[in-house]
């Protein structure tokens, strides 16, 4: 070969030498560069797979549906108990078509009476005329979720205005316990159980949360906990299915105790410096009351869709209670509201209208984590900004459209595996013409998810996320999105 080819070659060769590191300094064709450590806490893998769900549904029936009370005495007969056309298949069928992939029911509510045929009580459906006193709601429920695709999970209410022995610290804690045992090992798996510190005003009892708690874990190892206090999820402080506008999915579990009505403050923002990651459940029924009555309708939609904005979108999961009416079905008005919500649902979120858009940002840690790796909906892939080592640094990310957006909904994920980091941001809408600026909603937290909802709708080629301030010096954001809700007038 001649020599000056060689040294044409040569020079090529050590030009892209160079090129080569002047990308690896910047980032941007680094395919080692590791994901930045994780700002602890963080959820483990049942809290991650339970926020995801987003929504799930309540399910109140038992004696109090059948004497149109929210609280029964304890005294109430089991020959009262008689929903002669109850089919577990349609709710569950109901809670999939809606959108639900799990449905907790309240296998026991305060005035005691069983679901199922207990070893421990006769004040059970055993006792009753349906289906001979041969009927198990919990069983049939439990295999027609299955059937569905739908998981399933239990309440059994601490309280028991029924039962002899409460008021009896070791007696009526080891009945509750054989009870929930009962519950955790013939029903197959379950995925979420749910506890309150509900308990009679005359009665002094003290119930031993810790074992329960034990219990549940050692039998259930993929169920989620839930009380006001956790272990692994927390209670959002209200029955409105509303989070505080700041909210954490970190909390200081420490410093919660079940039943005390003090932190419902606290529970309803979390805390930046808390210790543990404990996210909240938002529960609300989509009637007045949490059992069936006769007299109350379904909320309209537009107040579900304020709910689910207050809920989902303030980084929460949503928990609906759909009560099935006397005769053991969910009533149609209820399908036809849950069916406009689901479509409405679909109708806002099922299309990214910034999905084609070309995504600029800041700087960026690696090729692993590009800008474009907000245009999925994939937690584990997200854009991450270099690390400047500086906790209050500006970083941004634009997604940038040759043509204006109209939207009035901002979505905006964040990387929740890695913990939640985000403490304050902004977000800014530019014209086709980028003479427009304007700053269309700002926020503290986001977490797993964060839903602006905008006042009038906005058209804008170039929208931009500025975060000002992070936990751990870096954001990190898995997607970021716009929306049309049709549904939405804005408020007068």
């Amino acid at each position: 070969m001649p020599l000056l080819n060689m040294a044409r070659i040569s020079i090529w060769v050590v030009q892209l030498s160079i090129f080569s590191c002047c990308l690896f300094e910047v980032g941007l064709c680094s395919l080692n560069v590791p994901p930045p450590l994780p700002v602890l806490p963080v959820p483990i893998a049942r809290q991650l797979k339970w926020q995801q769900r987003e929504m799930i549904m309540f399910l109140h029936f038992g004696m109090n549906t059948f004497t149109n009370r929210e609280w029964g005495t304890g005294k109430e007969s089991p020959q009262l108990f008689n929903p002669k056309g109850f089919n577990a298949n349609q709710w569950a069928k109901v809670a999939k078509e809606a959108g639900f992939s799990l449905v907790i029911l309240t296998a026991k509510h305060h005035d005691g009476f069983c679901l199922w045929p207990s070893l421990h009580t006769n004040h059970s459906v055993e006792s009753s005329p349906w289906e001979d006193g041969k009927g198990d709601v919990v069983k049939d429920l439990s295999l027609d979720a299955k059937r569905q695709g739908v998981d399933f999970g239990v309440y059994l209410s601490p309280w028991d205005r029924h039962e002899p022995s409460y008021g009896k610290e070791l007696q009526y804690n080891e009945f509750y316990l054989g009870q929930l045992q009962e519950l955790l090992t013939k029903y197959g798996p379950i995925s979420e159980v749910w506890f309150d510190g509900a308990k009679g005003d005359n009665t002094t009892m003290t119930y031993l949360f810790p074992q329960w708690f034990e219990l549940v874990h050692e039998l259930q190892i993929s169920a989620n906990i839930f009380s006001d206090a956790g272990p692994d999820i927390r209670w959002v402080g209200d029955e409105t299915g509303t989070a505080g506008l700041t909210f954490w999915s970190t909390i200081n579990g420490s410093s919660l105790k079940i039943g005390d009505a003090s932190i419902e403050g606290y529970l309803n923002t979390g805390d930046p410096y808390g210790t543990d990651w404990i996210p909240a459940e938002c529960d609300v029924s989509i009637r007045n009351g949490w059992f069936w009555h006769p007299e109350e309708k379904p909320k309209p939609l537009s107040e579900l869709l304020e709910i689910y904005y207050n809920s989902v979108g303030r980084n929460c999961v949503l928990l609906l209670n759909v009560p099935p009416n006397t005769t053991g079905l969910i009533s149609a008005e209820d399908v036809e509201r849950l069916t406009e919500f689901r479509q409405a649902l679909n109708t806002i979120f099922s299309t990214d209208l910034a999905a084609s858009a070309s995504v600029n940002a800041s700087s960026v840690r690696g090729e692993a984590f590009a800008p474009a790796n907000v245009l999925d909906t994939d937690l584990w892939t997200y854009w991450a900004p270099k690390d400047y080592k500086i906790r209050k640094t500006m970083n941004w990310i634009s997604l940038n459209s040759n043509k204006a957006i109209e939207f009035n909904v901002v979505r905006i994920q964040e990387a929740i595996g890695l913990g939640q980091r985000v403490m304050k941001y902004e977000v800014y809408a530019f014209g086709v013409d980028e003479k427009q600026n304007i700053l269309v909603s700002n926020g503290t937290t986001i977490g797993y998810k964060k839903l602006h909802r905008l006042e009038k709708p906005v058209k804008a080629s170039n929208v931009k996320l500025v975060i000002w301030e992070s936990r751990g010096g870096v954001p990190l954001i898995s997607s970021f999105g716009l929306h049309f809700d049709p549904y939405y007038k804005g408020k007068v």
